[in-house]
């Protein structure tokens, strides 16, 4: 054990954390707000790294302050000697040898939310209103952080988006209420947290990577269900998709605490859903048996795409849970716009619409994208991380014109078109290079003009990671917009 005999349960933001031996594994920007709030709560702090790119600045503000910043290749072989707590990037898997050690040696592992949850303040602790699942998180939490700031209340979004929630907990001017963002690698290392309310907005194949074994999806299906464990008022599931009910039922909640479903189609009473153009709450109004209040239409929103609507709904359950008028859910859609690559219209040319849906980072999301549109030319590949495609091409054959396909892992959506959808047109472009003279865009372009009638929409929404060819998906849908605009132009 580290200097002193340490009882971290004891341990919080009015707590002498001095001769407490703290390691934070990675230093990105949560290990980094980790390190920095352990340092001014006077622990002893080494934080550790494998790469020094971009880190050195923060590295030596920290080393000023008290800090070992130990960055480089072989850094993380060891966990150091004393250790009393290792706080863990979200990214670190299971396996990873520093942690290994950590458990072989009985230390403590928490991630960056346990040591946020642990340190709120608690004569002014922020109730926490926490989204999880395969797809649509980000924009839900930002949907919810505007209907919360419609409502009046000093919110922010935090976790997975926005800032580091050990930064906004600690924060001197406390905020009304935190709209929480988890992944499911945060909620791995998370015990203690219990969230006001909280949602799983779906469940689909993804960082299967990052599990491992039969067990892969079962185990991440069960990190994502960690959300539910003590929430306080509400556990909100997606109706059409039954695992997200089933993680509800076998949550371990406080005492009334509901479960509330959202829903595309009409609401049953405790539920919100959908009723002709408007998005309606029969679970948190007096008179749920018999009628539903309007939250607003499907016009005041940024698109009208199933999952987002699908989206703003779950955002609305947890807000009205929180007590939020009908009114303030109704402005803070209608406020909401969403962050660039995700559904953005990038240009209608000659009765074709060109769509950058470059987030759309796994199966399930594309599936959902490719169903908002109708005929398509699917642009798709990239890094599938262990997914497949059957499913997705099963749902969406009837409306594909064409194909484009490019990146590492292309042959794995090849094979399932050439199973469940063989007379559908493929164009196969490759996996170009990143800084080749030609961007493989232009290809991708160029190709999928060829396949694309007037009243169709070619839809970039690749079911892919983006690192193969590009620095993240922001990058790849920049290059594709770039792309589409000079096709454009040499059309005119």
């Amino acid at each position: 054990m580290g200097g002193r005999d340490v009882n971290l349960d004891d341990l919080g933001r009015h707590t002498s954390w001095d001769g407490v031996h703290a390691v934070v594994a990675g230093f990105g920007v949560s290990g980094f707000a980790a390190a920095d709030n352990l340092l001014f709560l006077g622990a002893s702090v080494i934080a550790l790294d494998e790469t020094s790119d971009g880190k050195e600045e923060k590295a030596e503000l920290l080393r000023s302050l008290g800090g070992d910043i130990r960055l480089g290749p072989g850094s993380t072989a060891t966990l150091p000697g004393g250790t009393d707590v290792l706080i863990t990037s979200p990214g670190w898997r299971p396996d990873a040898p520093l942690l290994a050690q950590a458990r072989e040696r009985g230390v403590p592992i928490w991630g960056e939310v346990e040591l946020a949850w642990r340190l709120r303040d608690p004569e002014k602790a922020a109730p926490w209103l926490a989204v999880t699942g395969t797809n649509g998180k980000t924009t839900t939490v930002q949907m919810l952080d505007s209907i919360l700031r419609a409502a009046g209340l000093r919110s922010v979004a935090v976790g997975n988006v926005g800032l580091p929630i050990v930064e906004a907990v600690m924060d001197p001017e406390p905020y009304d209420v935190f709209a929480v963002e988890l992944s499911s690698f945060q909620l791995h290392y998370t015990s203690t947290m219990s969230a006001e309310s909280a949602v799983v907005l779906n469940l689909a194949e993804d960082h299967l990577d990052w599990y491992s074994g039969e067990t892969a999806m079962a185990d991440y299906a069960a990190d994502k269900g960690r959300i539910y464990e003590n929430v306080q008022r509400a556990c909100v599931y997606n109706a059409a998709d039954p695992a997200t009910e089933e993680l509800v039922r076998e949550a371990e909640v406080e005492e009334g605490a509901r479960a509330i479903g959202f829903t595309l189609g009409m609401p049953s009473v405790g539920m919100v859903g959908v009723v002709e153009d408007m998005l309606v709450d029969r679970a948190f109004i007096e008179q749920r048996e018999s009628s539903a209040a309007e939250l607003c239409t499907i016009a005041d929103l940024a698109s009208p795409a199933p999952h987002f609507v699908a989206n703003a709904l779950a955002a609305a359950a947890l807000a009205r849970a929180h007590g939020v008028s009908q009114a303030a859910v109704r402005d803070g859609l209608r406020a909401f716009r969403p962050d660039g690559h995700r559904i953005a219209e990038v240009a209608v040319h000659e009765g074709v619409t060109w769509i950058d849906d470059s987030k759309a980072t796994n199966p399930h999301a594309a599936t959902s994208s490719l169903r908002a549109f109708d005929p398509v030319v699917w642009i798709a590949g990239g890094l599938a991380k262990g997914a497949r495609f059957d499913e997705l091409v099963q749902l969406v054959t009837g409306r594909l014109r064409g194909v484009v396909l490019i990146g590492a892992d292309r042959h794995v959506i090849a094979d399932a078109l050439s199973r469940h959808a063989p007379d559908v047109p493929l164009i196969d472009i490759g996996a170009g290079e990143t800084g080749a003279q030609a961007s493989p865009m232009d290809e991708v372009v160029a190709a999928a003009s060829r396949l694309a009638r007037p009243g169709d929409t070619v839809l970039l929404a690749p079911g892919c990671a983006s690192m193969d060819m590009f620095a993240n998906y922001g990058e790849r849908g920049d290059r594709f917009a770039e792309a589409v605009h000079r096709h454009i132009a040499d059309q005119d």
